[in-house]
């Protein structure tokens, strides 16, 4: 095959996959399981030479269209774990592949996942010494040795996925709690042995309700298969909640029973029995309307197939499913970050007042007060397991100072702001109302000047609006939750100017120290995409340094700015524990945002002065790096 012809092969094979928006944590997907997650092992027939297929293979769905005939002129369809792997920026190639590497161009891939494969031969694919075998026409096609024998230390930031049991359930090999017990435990031990080899990261998938299928209905022995699953995902949540570790249980039986539950919202057509007919006719009644004889063929019509197989348009709600699962804390993790916006605009309002008041306080023994209204957006780029979002916020901050002596003034300043962050792909909501109390203090001796306050807060995380595609369809998932935070903040500066020069410029040096918590939270209902997760911590501790200028145009009018850069010493990844509502016992870890390791700080303002006694200002602030903080504040300031 010419190179062009295997770019074109290759094009034509992940046509339609869905690709990453954004950087992913991880560097690879492994995967292990049967037909489910199966992504070519098997020949198609008919030779490339004659428009046939050289790197797809077999898959177990329908194929693409717009025949859908099995002449190998169309490609099946992706399954789950490749959409998944489109999703994550990644390739869920086959490990075996059919035609040698001098025709097709394709190394072997990371999908261990073979058609037919019962649990103990995936046990085999992850651990034994050839146990990675394809058999096809009474032989064997391929043999490769298990993931582990030629990978004992595996990449700990590699993602692993595993399926399987169907197939157990199908030819009768689980029957009762023993049997049941036997199959999960092949399935634990895979996942064993991946976590002693180094896998930080493993996906595990419930068996579906095998029972609930076109060829369950036409068998007879739907109530028997369908309790036989039941006992292997019992058995399998019981192992696995044993072993520990980080580990994924999916919830699918769960998911395609509320697909089920609403067909019209996901594509499917409502008044088909959809658990009773299927797309191909394979070990199954084909649907007369849009099975492939039928009046209008369309698979994205049906939920199967086949006999046991979903369709594309179910594989893509299980891709985005899993993906809903594993971008959660790129989203979820940025609920301190809004908090830290919230307290910087805050001490950024009152900044801005210290430094317009810089060299001319009030009177020993009086007081001044300010009166400010801010706005505030931040910009969260995307990154390595960050979605991209804007938030957007109102504040009304009050402020009082006494001056005490020549040299120190004290004061209080009470702030409440509302943001709203809109972020993801999906356009995900979430809201907070924040409530601010600082105490500050300042000196002043000739050119030698300090600033330094103390801040407490309240979060109000009132409305949090998680939303994420489900196929066609959208998903939200809702929740609420608390929080607070305490901050200190110092900066000490001397004043190089001459004080008759109208100019005022300060090098300074900053440090601050802020602490975040916000309360662990349930999103609503037990569906299988809702999910629940644990308190997060989010400290900040930052040296900066920088320099202030102030100018006097007139008598009435001055301009002020400041720069500096910030040094972050908390700056390690931050990782969030959760898990879902519908399965029990399960929690796992995922790593979420990183705060970036240093910052540039710059604002411009400008004071004037309608009466003696009376100011108008307005300033605007800038903030960040990759992610970016803009603010402008509008304020009145009276001495009483």
């Amino acid at each position: 095959m010419t190179p062009s012809l295997k770019v074109l092969t290759a094009a034509v094979l992940f046509a339609g996959l869905p690709t990453a928006t954004h950087a992913m944590p991880y560097s690879q997907l492994i995967i292990f399981g049967d037909s489910l997650s199966d992504s070519g092992q098997f020949p198609d027939i008919g030779s490339p030479l004659l428009g046939g297929n050289p790197t797809g293979g077999v898959r177990f769905t329908n194929r693409t269209g717009p025949t859908y005939l099995g002449n190998n002129t169309e490609y099946f369809d992706a399954v789950a774990t490749q959409r998944l792997a489109g999703l994550l920026g990644l390739q869920a190639l086959p490990s075996t592949p059919i035609l040698p590497q001098i025709l097709t161009g394709n190394a072997d891939g990371t999908n261990y996942a073979v058609g037919g494969y019962r649990t103990d031969q995936i046990l085999a694919s992850i651990t034994a010494a050839n146990g990675s075998v394809v058999n096809a026409g009474g032989g064997t096609i391929r043999t490769r040795n298990g993931y582990l024998v030629d990978m004992p230390r595996v990449d700990p930031n590699a993602l692993f996925y595993i399926n399987g049991g169907g197939n157990d359930v199908l030819q009768g090999i689980v029957t009762d709690q023993a049997s049941a017990a036997a199959a999960a435990a092949d399935l634990v031990a895979g996942v064993a042995a991946l976590q002693q080899a180094g896998a930080r990261t493993i996906i595990v998938s419930d068996l579906p309700d095998v029972g609930l299928t076109p060829l369950g209905f036409v068998s007879g022995f739907r109530a028997g298969w369908s309790s036989a699953a039941g006992l292997l995902n019992a058995e399998l949540g019981n192992q696995l909640s044993a072993l520990g570790g980080n580990v994924i249980r999916l919830n699918f039986r769960g998911l395609l029973s509320e697909v089920q539950s609403d067909l019209a919202a996901f594509g499917f057509d409502p008044l088909v029995a959809q658990t009773d007919v299927c797309f191909s006719g394979d070990s199954c009644l084909a649907d007369p309307t849009w099975g492939i004889g039928g009046l209008t063929p369309n698979p994205d019509r049906l939920m199967f197939n086949d006999g046991v197989h979903p369709t594309g348009a179910v594989q893509q709600i299980s891709a985005d499913y899993i993906f809903s699962i594993l971008g959660a804390p790129w989203e979820v993790s940025l609920l301190p970050e809004m908090a830290m916006a919230s307290l910087n605009g805050h001490q950024q309002q009152l900044r801005s007042e210290w430094q317009a008041d810089r060299g001319a306080w009030q009177a020993v023994g009086q007081w001044r007060s300010f009166v400010g209204a801010s706005g505030q957006r931040q910009q969260f780029e995307r990154g390595e397991a960050v979605a991209s979002g804007d938030s957007t916020g109102l504040g009304v901050n009050l402020g009082t100072s006494y001056r005490l002596s020549e040299q120190w003034r004290l004061g209080l300043a009470l702030g409440l702001q509302e943001q709203t962050l809109e972020v993801g792909e999906a356009d995900s909501e979430y809201d907070l109302r924040s409530y601010l109390l600082s105490a500050f203090a300042q000196y002043q001796q000739v050119r030698l000047w300090a600033d330094a306050s103390l801040s407490l807060g309240h979060l109000d995380y009132s409305n949090l609006n998680r939303q994420f595609a489900l196929g066609i369809a959208q998903r939200s998932e809702k929740g609420d939750s608390d929080g607070q935070l305490w901050a200190l903040s110092g900066r000490l500066g001397y004043d190089l100017a001459n004080a008759d020069s109208g100019w005022r410029v300060s090098p300074f040096i900053s440090a601050d120290y802020a602490k975040v918590d916000v309360d662990g939270y349930r999103e609503n209902g037990s569906s299988s995409t809702a999910l629940n997760y644990a308190d997060q911590q989010r400290d900040s501790a930052r040296l900066g340094l920088g320099l202030q200028a102030n100018y006097q145009l007139s008598p009435a009018t001055q301009v002020f700015a400041e720069i500096a850069r910030e040094r972050e010493f908390e700056d390690d990844r931050r990782d969030l524990r959760m898990g879902l509502n519908s399965v029990a016992g399960n929690s796992f870890e995922l790593q979420g945002h990183t705060p970036v390791s240093g910052q540039t700080l710059a604002g411009v303002g400008v004071s004037h002065a309608l009466a003696e006694e009376l100011q108008l200002r307005a300033a605007y602030q800038f903030r960040g790096t990759d992610d970016r903080q803009h603010g402008v504040n509008l304020s009145l300031n009276w001495d009483w």
